[in-house]
């Protein structure tokens, strides 16, 4: 694992990706994001946060943190998506971060919500991917159980929005007690985030995204739902009892 690069000035922009057996498509991703963000001349860090993999993309995140300064990999040691995107915001140097996903690595909805947030219009964006406006190419399946999982979010813990799993920007100085305050993993770590962003008073817009992924899911719908279930009855609680 490598250590967070943290002798340079801090960056504009962090952008932190959280990867899981991620060996077939991370390396040309990881080349293909780099060659466009250096074509729009930012000055940023990319953080891999890697949880329990069992293939190679540890391996192939070394070496791509060796050959690009900016990039840099950290890895939990265990499969929890959210754990690691949380150690990620946390690592993350930059103004502004962007949490987005391999698979996807939409630098059109980077430049977007950095206009926004540069503009002082929003603290957070979320690129929601079943609003009107928004180009979901995902199976029917994936589809339908981002709009299930939603309107559960909005019927028991009052969540306005549509989406809260994905893509998402924010000022890092204005959210970071809310990352710290979370206290979901996995999954559900990404729609506790933007709930209480949205409960602190933080000001949360929401931008149509195109989403065309570049492979199947890493892990199995259906053997994420009861975690899902759960997790969503532990949000509940959490949101509407301890607050």
């Amino acid at each position: 694992m490598t250590p967070p690069k943290a002798t340079s000035p801090p960056p504009r922009v962090s952008i932190v990706i959280p990867v899981y057996n991620e060996e077939g498509i991370l390396h040309s991703s990881v080349v293909d994001l780099i060659t466009s963000l250096d074509e729009l001349k930012w000055d940023y860090e990319l953080l891999l946060a890697e949880n329990g993999s069992s293939d190679r993309t540890v391996a192939l995140g070394e070496e791509l943190s060796k050959k690009y300064p900016r990039v840099s990999i950290h890895s939990l040691g265990e499969p929890n998506y959210g754990k690691a995107l949380k150690e990620g915001i946390l690592r993350a140097r930059g103004t502004f971060v962007i949490c987005d996903e391999i698979d996807l690595c939409d630098t059109d909805f980077y430049q977007r919500a950095l206009a926004i947030l540069d503009s002082d219009r929003a603290d957070m964006v979320v690129g929601s991917k079943v609003m009107e406006g928004a180009d979901d190419r995902r199976p029917m399946l994936r589809h339908t159980a981002t709009l299930v999982i939603n309107g559960m979010l909005r019927v028991l813990v009052g969540f306005h929005g549509t989406d809260t799993h994905g893509l998402k920007a924010f000022r890092r100085e204005r959210l970071l007690g809310t990352v710290q305050r979370c206290n979901l993993s996995r999954d559900l770590f990404a729609s506790e985030f933007v709930i209480r962003a949205e409960r602190d008073g933080k000001r949360v817009q929401e931008i149509p995204i195109h989403i065309v992924e570049k492979r199947p899911p890493s892990i199995n719908l259906f053997k994420r739902v009861p975690k899902v279930l759960r997790d969503i009855a532990r949000l509940t609680y959490i949101i509407r009892v301890k607050g």
